[in-house]
């Protein structure tokens, strides 16, 4: 449970050299320390806080560093303007956040708009589970991957003409799609087992690119479809474009299948009528945008020879150190904090995620679905009126210092960076690309002058520091990520566990392709031209609506279109 009640010392901390820095923790038995306070005479307090006059910069980077000993990740958020007033004001908040989190952990109905458990957070320590009958479900389904990506390698799974599998197309979206692409990206080799490939849209031409390339190898390639309810549209078209490929290559798509969706779902049903070769489920419990550490990503990263294991113990570890009730020594609820006070609780700053390593290009498209999906709300749990967010974008470094750097540097300053740090630069020996100097020498300096540039002009900035990119790192990068966007939320009194809006997109695109039904009806029995205020008036429909869909017909065959000087004068026949 959040920390309550009277506040005692305790000790001291952070070694001699730190001897004015005071732990304080909560009264009574057993209760973990919430805050360890450094008091220092004359300390400045102000939300524009970068560098503690007080203090050297060396000094506060120090007291604001957080180290997770067992997967070496490190926090820095010195640059972000915290200050012990700040920690103060938001004690409340934090204890609802800490008590919102165990009770998550326990099993609670942490997403009541749902009705449901979150238990994203049990897919790395089954032993947490609320019951025996979920952990063992949990070591059911991973050793379930483990089996057959081993017997896929072993080519006891394979194509009906009995090839080896060499490819992989996995067709998903969303969180479906996203962890497993970001997983590859980071870990893949050259010397991998299988290669990976994508359908992660409804788009006919990118279907296309993606069956072009696989077209002499469809007999080798195994396809893998996620979608936890199966009736995700975008993920059925390309499952139904995929095995159109297949057919019209003379295979059996069953016979190179396996599927990953709740159970008794449209899709599971499929899978069993068809006889595909494997089905894995996805549990109501776990949302897509934190699956990776279940079959979603655990399935793909096996076929790949990834060790899921250290993903897994990763991400266990940071649980573990984020659990720490101790608010300035958690790395998770430290790095919420940074984004609340940036962002004034109200998201008016945006997250913009500079990795320093090409293998994690993908991350920030991984957290803008984590962060934003998870935090942009429109009501808060009590039914208010609310409008929270925190928007998300980024590319790399040192690719950024072309980019976008100008304007962050010199720009409007509507935002906080995020930089990610991987300290070892490669395996093996570096080739010296200047005097004493190496190519990671220069990743090197480029972060940390592009950081110094930003601090010149009082531009705030997080880093986060991981020894390599590895299993291990991923899943504590992972983690750490998703216990910060738990207690965000808690902070600003949001669920972040339901999407409305995204289901609100859904039902908007099934109303149009309704109306595309109408027009293009309507426009074959008619047999003159019309415009396109004729037809809606005909229709009762909107107009914008009528002609959006008319010229869509024409692009694709459905239509004919004589373009007027004006919208209004576009004059459509049918095809």
């Amino acid at each position: 449970m959040g920390v309550s009640g009277n506040f005692g010392k305790v000790g001291q901390c952070r070694g001699a050299a730190h001897a004015a820095h005071t732990v304080y923790a909560p009264a009574g038995p057993g209760r973990a320390g919430f805050l360890a306070q450094r008091v220092r005479p004359g300390l400045r307090q102000g939300s524009d806080l970068l560098i503690d006059p007080s203090m050297s910069g060396w000094t506060r980077y120090g007291d604001w560093l957080v180290r997770e000993q067992m997967t070496g990740l490190w926090l820095d958020v010195s640059r972000m303007g915290l200050d012990e007033a700040f920690l103060e004001s938001m004690r409340e908040r934090m204890e609802r956040a800490f008590a919102d989190m165990q009770e998550l952990e326990a099993g609670g109905i942490a997403n009541p708009d749902e009705q449901r458990m979150v238990g994203h957070y049990w897919l790395r320590a089954p032993e947490l589970a609320p019951n025996e009958a979920l952990a063992r479900a949990i070591r059911e389904d991973r050793a379930a991957c483990m089996e057959f990506a081993g017997r896929v390698a072993r080519g006891e799974v394979c194509g009906e003409g009995g090839q080896a599998f060499r490819e992989v197309l996995l067709i998903g979206i969303g969180g479906s799609a996203l962890g497993p692409q970001l997983a590859a990206d980071a870990l893949g080799q050259a010397t991998a087992p299988m290669r990976m490939h994508y359908f992660d849209n409804t788009d006919p031409d990118g279907f296309d690119r993606i069956l072009d390339g696989l077209r002499d190898r469809l007999g080798e390639t195994l396809t893998v479809v996620i979608s936890k309810s199966g009736g995700t549209q975008e993920t059925r078209n390309g499952m139904l474009e995929a095995a159109a490929a297949y057919r019209a290559a003379g295979l059996d798509f069953a016979r190179h299948a396996a599927a990953v969706t709740g159970e008794g779902s449209a899709l599971d049903r499929e899978a069993v009528a068809s006889g595909w070769l494997g089905r894995f489920p996805m549990h109501d419990w776990v949302g897509g945008r934190t699956s990776l550490m279940s079959a979603v990503g655990l399935l793909p990263m096996a076929l790949q020879g990834f060790d899921t294991g250290a993903l897994l113990e990763g991400a266990a570890s940071m649980d573990l150190h984020t659990r720490s009730e101790q608010a300035d020594k958690n790395a998770a609820m430290l790095l919420a904090l940074a984004w609340h006070h940036a962002g004034e609780g109200r998201g008016v700053k945006d997250m913009v995620i500079l990795p320093y390593k090409d293998r994690l290009l993908l991350l920030s498209r991984y957290l803008q679905q984590l962060v934003m999906e998870s935090l942009g709300k429109d009501r808060d749990r009590d039914g208010r009126e609310t409008a929270q967010g925190i928007a998300v974008y980024g590319n790399k470094g040192s690719t950024d210092q072309h980019a976008f750097v100008q304007q962050l540097r010199d720009g409007v300053d509507n935002f906080f960076v995020a930089f990610v740090e991987v300290r070892r630069a490669r395996q093996g020996e570096s080739l010296e690309v200047a005097p004493g100097a190496t190519s990671g020498d220069y990743l090197q300096g480029f972060l940390r002058g592009t950081r110094r540039a930003l601090t010149e002009r009082g531009r705030k900035s997080i880093t986060l520091s991981i020894p390599e990119v590895d299993e291990r790192s991923l899943g504590a990068l992972i983690a750490l990520f998703e216990r910060a966007v738990g207690f965000y939320a808690s902070l600003v009194n949001i669920n972040a566990y339901h999407q409305p809006g995204v289901q609100a997109g859904k039902t908007a695109a099934e109303d149009f392709l309704a109306l595309l039904a109408k027009v293009q009806t309507e426009l074959a029995g008619n047999g003159e031209e019309i415009l396109a205020a004729d037809l809606a008036q005909l229709l009762a429909e909107d107009t914008e609506d009528v002609f959006h869909a008319l010229h869509h017909l024409a692009a694709n065959g459905g239509a004919q279109c004589r373009l007027g000087l004006h919208p209004a004068e576009d004059r459509f026949t049918g095809s």
